[in-house]
């Protein structure tokens, strides 16, 4: 991190980020027109600068270079010891080049300033209330990640990327199995220039509009499409798959096993088709994972799965463990769902867990399942099976056909306490 420029005499500090609006000068408070008046250096996009009106702020200007995230400690430090004025679109701090200033100069080196964000006006003229409106963003981001928020009767704000985006967003709901779904485009919002209009997805035919826009989505769900919950337990149609795939109740299981929480990790190692890396992904936007696959046809299926489920953030991995686990993050969590025999496997993902970092298996062969009974005696944990029947026809009858009992070994890895896995049992 770079040291924290100095403060101003007025303990004031030297760098401020002025969230600014399509309004301009005309709508900014009068404590952000004094920052902005009494900068010596003023930085931001072409577009903020543009909005700026000489006379009022003399400052030199300075336009973010592109990448911007690795040329703030360089531009930072090319004018410390004057006083910085950043511009920001809206709140600096939702999405915005806030973040980025706090994490290089840390928060108490930063006058935040804040303008109502495009969330705030696009809720405010659509009578939607914040806390009831999920925001995904596609700001440098692939769309495909909008399809995890898509659930029948949810309102969805998405922040456009460019004038290209509604015609994007109505094309993947329309893939995805909400065509009637309706967008309503709100352009330059806070300005003069203010419009708005709205389809179905599945009429959508309009040209690109302004690149500045919000799109406002109402979810309609297509008769007969797949039903995709909010909990993991999917179901099996959702993935496309040449059978190496965690059956539905055992993935519920497992991932209850698993246990994700907001902004962890997770090795899935012997990926198949990738449910359960792709089902802890979908529990949080925040959860990562890594899968890892040594078949590369199954590999790149995992890839499709992942994009199509709205987690195209998921990792591949293409090799066999436990080589392939070199180099990878520290897990908070793995899950092994194949090649449990491998020599050096088991050792190596315990190895690499954390203190109280989770372990799953499943198996359901004896070879395997021996050896996760070894393993819980040596560590604890918690050795269960999983059996499901499902009625099929029998005749003119019903019956009960037994899928393939699966053996699972969960455990949490001790403390540095010193406490055995026979305490934690």
């Amino acid at each position: 991190m770079s040291p924290a420029p100095p403060a101003s005499p007025e303990g004031i500090p030297a760098v401020t980020v002025v969230g600014i609006g399509a309004d301009g000068w005309d709508g900014l408070a009068a404590a952000s027109r004094a920052a902005l008046s009494g900068a010596e250096v003023l930085i931001g996009g072409p577009r903020q600068l543009g909005l700026l009106p000489s006379g009022h702020c003399p400052g030199e200007r300075v336009a973010w270079p592109s990448p911007l995230r690795p040329a703030v400690p360089a531009l930072l430090a090319a004018h410390a010891g004057r006083r910085i004025a950043v511009l920001a679109s809206g709140d600096p701090m939702f999405y915005g080049i806030g973040r980025a200033l706090s994490e290089e100069l840390g928060p108490g080196a930063l006058r935040v300033l804040p303008h109502p964000s495009s969330v705030s006006l696009a809720c405010a003229r659509l009578g939607w209330p914040v806390e009831d409106t999920e925001v995904v963003t596609l700001v440098g981001r692939p769309a495909a990640r909008l399809a995890a928020a898509l659930h029948e009767g949810r309102r969805l704000l998405v922040l456009s990327a460019d004038a290209g985006t509604p015609a994007e967003v109505a094309a993947l709901l329309r893939d995805r199995g909400f065509g009637p779904s309706r967008l309503r485009v709100l352009e330059r919002l806070g300005s003069e220039q203010e419009t708005s209009y709205e389809d179905a997805a599945d009429a959508w035919s309009r040209p690109p509009g302004a690149p500045l826009n919000v799109l406002a989505v109402e979810c309609r769900r297509s008769p007969g499409a797949l039903r995709l919950g909010a909990v993991p337990g999917l179901p099996d149609a959702a993935y496309e798959s040449d059978g190496q795939l965690t059956k539905r109740y055992v993935r519920a299981a497992t991932l209850a096993a698993l246990a994700p929480a907001p902004g962890e990790l997770l090795w899935d190692v012997g990926g198949g088709a990738g449910s359960i890396a792709v089902e802890w992904m979908r529990t949080h936007p925040s959860c990562r994972a890594v899968t890892v696959e040594k078949n590369a046809v199954r590999a790149e299926r995992i890839g499709r799965n992942a994009e199509r489920l709205g987690v195209p953030g998921l990792r591949v991995v293409t090799g066999a463990a436990p080589a392939a686990l070199a180099g990878l993050p520290v897990p908070d969590a793995v899950f092994i769902g194949g090649g449990l025999t491998a020599p050096g496997l088991l050792d190596a993902c315990w190895a690499a867990l954390p203190a109280g970092g989770r372990l799953v298996a499943n198996t359901v062969t004896l070879e395997s399942e021996a050896l996760l009974a070894d393993r819980c005696r040596r560590h604890g944990g918690e050795l269960v099976r999983l059996a499901v029947a499902q009625a099929v026809p029998v005749g003119g009858f019903t019956g009960w056909r037994q899928a393939m009992p699966v053996t699972q070994w969960s455990v949490t890895k001790p403390g540095e306490s010193g406490e055995s896995g026979e305490e934690q049992r």
